[in-house]
């Protein structure tokens, strides 16, 4: 499996509403399956600093998804089902753990405060907005056309005034709940500080310069002011990042840019001549991206001759040889990520997509067990369904097959998908098992009524009939 593959489906609803404004409001585009990327060391280190911010911000950290989105532009964003979304270009601007870490605070003092979509900043900018609009019409009934020309031309600019005054207040409660949770966690807030001031400049910038990031989440001298104050007053305010977590840090950026950044560009961030690990590992990516297998994979044993029991290099060596065309031989390097990390779900899909390639019938019994551990850990993972019915169905089990397909089309939030295969799949697996009352569940949970399903089963019927169906003519 691919770094960059999207094995998680979920549509992510824009951060901003975007008003009949003046205002130009930074609008992610929503993170489909093709823009999130997976990596669970990344997520893990991420999670391993960021859950006990948002435990002291009064957040379950398991209700908190955290998508790592595939853009390079800097920005962020957090909405509604408290979800929240980094993308690797902000990631790679940050310069210590305790930057990144501060922004992420920031988004989840959003999803605390209840802020997600900024439906607010819409409505605070339609008011004025409309009042204007109703003013001009007035005067020109009146028989003031230029001063009702005036109003209505006006009625943007008044809006726009709205719509900031509301961010504004908006971005100082995130900031506030921010600093709060930092220091709760024993962590500083200078980090936050820092990552606004290095783009202070972006204010004085057009629309179309500036970074979306700082569209969405509008600077001023007077908001840094603000956020320092209470930041250096605080207890931890001093406290710096670890060797260890540094080390994290420049591991990330390595690995981002790695199967991001075209194998020349990574060949000089990290040259030869710089023996660190991040180099090695950004290095041992490159040249597995730049098609030169051998290399890559001395590279990569090499890594994993200092550190042989951190699961993530045999994920690499995996996948390697997966993406070579030698599944059989991924094998055995997933089965040990596996064995090392038995709690990710990832690692198993990738071990079970090698076992389903690999050709061989007596894998299919131990890729279904894979998959279904999997899927049982998340259950949102498309990409689990969508093998575990390939399984299936090479087993002869339709049933399951088609269950599987629906549990994918569910997962993916495709209710009419989800319907129409769980509905094959209630015709072929045994009544009352429990895979059957699954399937009834996605067809109900999917929105499909009684009359919904009686009308499929009827339509059904005539295609299986041949029937043709009658429409009444207009």
């Amino acid at each position: 499996m691919s770094w960059l593959s999207a094995i998680r489906t979920r549509w992510i609803a824009p951060v901003l509403a975007s008003a009949a404004l003046a205002l130009t409001l930074a609008l992610p585009a929503p993170a489909s399956a093709q823009s999130i990327i997976r990596d669970t060391e990344i997520e893990g280190i991420i999670r391993e600093w960021s859950d006990p911010v948002f435990v002291a911000m009064g957040l379950n950290p398991e209700d908190v998804e955290l998508l790592l989105v595939n853009d390079a532009s800097l920005n962020a964003f957090a909405t509604r089902g408290r979800i929240m979304g980094v993308n690797t270009g902000l990631i790679l601007r940050t310069q210590s753990p305790n930057q990144l870490l501060g922004v992420i605070a920031h988004e989840a003092g959003h999803i605390k405060n209840r802020h997600t979509l900024r439906d607010g900043a819409q409505a605070a900018g339609a008011q004025p907005f409309w009042m204007s609009m109703a003013l001009g019409a007035l005067a020109i009934a009146a028989g003031a056309p230029d001063a009702g020309a005036a109003l209505i031309s006006s009625s943007q600019f008044f809006g726009t005034i709205g719509a900031l005054k509301y961010m504004q207040a908006q971005e100082g409660e995130a900031d506030v709940s921010a600093l709060r949770a930092l220091d709760r966690a024993g962590e500083s807030g200078r980090g936050l500080v820092e990552f606004f001031e290095n783009f202070r400049s972006q204010e004085v910038f057009s629309e179309a310069r500036r970074y979306p990031y700082f569209r969405s989440h509008p600077l001023s001298s007077q908001r840094i002011e603000a956020l320092r104050r209470p930041a250096e007053a605080s207890a931890h305010y001093s406290s710096a990042d670890s060797p260890e977590r540094m080390a994290q840090h420049a591991l990330v950026l390595a690995k981002i840019h790695g199967f991001m950044d075209h194998p020349n560009a990574v060949f000089r961030e990290y040259p030869e001549t710089d023996d660190s690990l991040p180099a090695r590992y950004a290095r041992a990516i490159a040249w597995y991206r730049d098609g030169q297998t051998d290399r890559a994979l001395t590279a990569v044993d090499a890594l994993m001759e200092g550190d042989p029991q951190n699961p993530y290099l045999w994920e690499l060596r995996g996948q390697i040889l997966f993406e070579e065309g030698r599944p059989t031989e991924a094998i055995g390097a997933h089965q040990r990520a596996v064995e090392l990390k038995p709690d990710a779900p990832l690692l198993r899909v990738n071990l079970a997509h090698a076992l389903l390639e690999s050709g061989d019938a007596d894998n299919l019994d131990a890729a279904v067990d894979q998959l279904k551990r999997a899927a049982a850990m998340e259950n949102d993972n498309t990409m689990a369904w969508r093998l575990l019915g390939q399984a299936y169905d090479r087993q002869g089990k339709e049933g399951e097959a088609r269950l599987a397909s629906a549990e994918m089309y569910f997962a993916a939030r495709n209710s009419q998908q989800a319907t129409q295969f769980a509905l094959r799949a209630r015709d072929l697996l045994p009544q009352n098992s429990a895979e059957y009352r699954r399937a009834l569940d996605i067809v109900f949970a999917s929105g499909a009524t009684q009359d919904d399903l009686d009308d499929l089963e009827r339509r059904q019927q005539r295609r299986n009939n041949n029937t043709p169906e009658f429409r009444p003519v207009p």
